[in-house]
């Protein structure tokens, strides 16, 4: 480990020292709420707007799906209680759930689900997929729709209840009829939490109230799928400035429940016998990037991008994030989260062992003529902080003019909208989202208006084919070539698998095992 990436490591257990002291005494227990830190301050609230992580997670509270994913991977029904298929695969018809209510007071109806699926499959990578392949879709009755398609597509249910943001979370038709790229300010879900604009100070806090009309489903809760069934009045979402003060927090008893605390302190947290930490495995893990903007010079050039596979050295950022191996993959090269089936290293250019050298011989063969590179430095998340910081000092040391901004992850957000405004910034995604070619962030969204802009007309017709395809054998087989484009094209560079741990006050149980924090299940003891 050199020693800035030592420094790094260093540095939040530096902080955490400083802050100890200054913690408050314990909040009250005994009530029926909880407080929670998530990841980033929730600014959008509009699910089928963004791919924001902390978007989806609001999503889930306030929203509900057709169809959701279990612990297993599999896909349930959640609100859709019955379906058929017609013998030539083309014809599916479902049945909503009854009692079905929106949080001001109506009704879900058929033609609020077509509407709703109408939005969302504008901006979805699945969604947009499906779409295509839909002939048809009709409200039939007042619980009941239809979906025909033009061709075959093995993964309707899959793409109408898979977590992949922006996830298909319905809305009431008037709502849904709202193009999805005009940002929706009136929220209006029928999940198990009612949002309370009321009591919203940006900056500072969110309240989301256990909806009282919810339906729960009668199956036991199993991750996204099964009974919603809430048992504390209220969720408390806090904002504060980073993960060290979060930590704080929850050691001193003033919140509940972190989704981040930072890497270097876990085992400060697992010997606290007030606290448990929660880590993750399997799609529930993390798999780090760069993400790469081929729109803006010198990166819209692939041979540049490519360089970045000569440097990446995938052991650097864990370490950066001082992270001990229970927590990592080590040297996963599968753009396909690694552990998972369509997991692969076909037409990797990654060297067994990546150096500054290596990517310094890469880059004097290519056009580079000193641009200056903007990496975007998210800084109140500790794995987008380190790695952005690790890629910069690579960077420089192969020879990059490299310009690193600091700023907040909500800022990264709106910034990497515009292509003229950075190059690169680090990011980290969910098994959840990247273990299936035709979700995955840096593959699926090839040739739409998806900050990094990637476009490849074989990646194209290999994910067009992706969902016709007929056997398991033939869908891995079209996962190698579009593994094959992705090492070609360079959407992305990956710098890790980690896990991402939370960390909670031990009087709570009932906590589901889960990546996307959702608040249902639990109870305070």
């Amino acid at each position: 480990m050199n020693r800035f990436i030592k420094g790094l490591a260093a540095s939040a257990v530096a902080l955490w020292v400083a802050q100890v002291g200054f913690a408050g005494s314990a909040a009250a227990e005994g009530n029926k709420s909880l407080t929670a830190v998530l990841e980033a301050e929730i600014v959008t609230l509009d699910p089928h707007f963004t791919t924001a992580y902390i978007t989806r997670t609001f999503g889930y509270m306030v929203y509900d799906t057709l169809f959701a994913m279990d612990g297993a991977g599999n896909i349930k029904p959640q609100m859709v209680d019955t379906w058929t298929v017609s013998d030539d695969n083309l014809t599916w018809s479902f049945k909503l759930r009854d009692g079905l209510k929106w949080h001001d007071g109506a009704p879900v109806t058929s033609e609020d689900v077509v509407a709703s699926i109408k939005r969302w499959w504008e901006v979805a990578a699945l969604g947009v997929q499906l779409r295509n392949a839909t002939d048809a879709i009709t409200a039939d009755s007042a619980t009941e729709f239809t979906i025909k398609l033009k061709e075959p597509f093995g993964l309707i249910t899959t793409a109408l209840g898979h977590p992949n943001a922006p996830v298909a979370f319905m809305m009431p038709k008037r709502l849904a009829e709202t193009p999805a790229n005009v940002q929706l300010q009136e929220v209006v879900g029928s999940g198990p939490f009612v949002y309370d604009r009321e009591r919203h100070r940006q900056g500072d806090t969110m309240v989301l109230k256990r909806n009282d009309s919810y339906v729960p489903r009668s199956e036991p809760a199993d991750f996204m799928a099964g009974a919603k069934v809430v048992n504390i009045d209220e969720l408390v979402i806090k904002t504060l400035p980073d993960a060290v003060t979060a930590a704080t927090a929850l050691t001193a008893g003033e919140i509940d429940y972190v989704q981040y605390p930072p890497f270097d302190l876990l085992p400060v947290l697992e010997g606290d016998p007030n606290i448990k930490v929660l880590s993750f495995t399997g799609v529930n893990m993390y798999q780090g990037y760069f993400r790469l903007n081929h729109r803006l010079a010198p990166f819209d050039d692939p041979e540049i991008r490519r360089v970045l596979w000569s440097v990446v050295d995938q052991n650097s950022v864990p370490a950066a994030l001082g992270l001990s191996g229970q927590y990592t993959v080590p040297d996963c090269k599968s753009f396909f989260l690694c552990g998972t089936p369509y997991e692969t290293t076909a037409g990797s250019i990654s060297p067994e062992a990546p150096s500054v050298e290596l990517a310094k011989e890469a880059l004097a063969k290519t056009k580079y003529n000193g641009e200056k590179i903007v990496i975007l430095q998210a800084t109140d998340i500790d794995a987008t902080r380190v790695s952005s910081a690790v890629a910069a000092d690579w960077l420089r040391q192969v020879g990059f003019n490299v310009e690193l901004q600091a700023m907040d992850w909500a800022s990264v957000l709106s910034t990497r909208a515009n292509p003229e405004a950075w190059h690169l910034f680090g990011v980290h995604a969910t098994g959840l989202d990247l273990s299936l070619p035709n979700t995955h962030f840096y593959t699926a969204r090839n040739c739409v208006d998806y900050a990094g802009w990637h476009c490849d007309e074989k990646m194209g017709e290999y994910l067009a084919a992706f969902p016709r395809a007929t056997s398991e054998e033939e869908r891995k087989q079209l996962a190698d070539r579009i593994s094959e484009r992705a090492y070609e094209i360079t959407p992305a560079v990956m710098w890790g698998q980690i896990a991402q741990p939370a960390a909670y006050r031990s009087g709570f149980e009932g906590i589901i095992p889960s990546s996307i924090p959702v608040f249902w299940n639990l109870e305070r003891k």
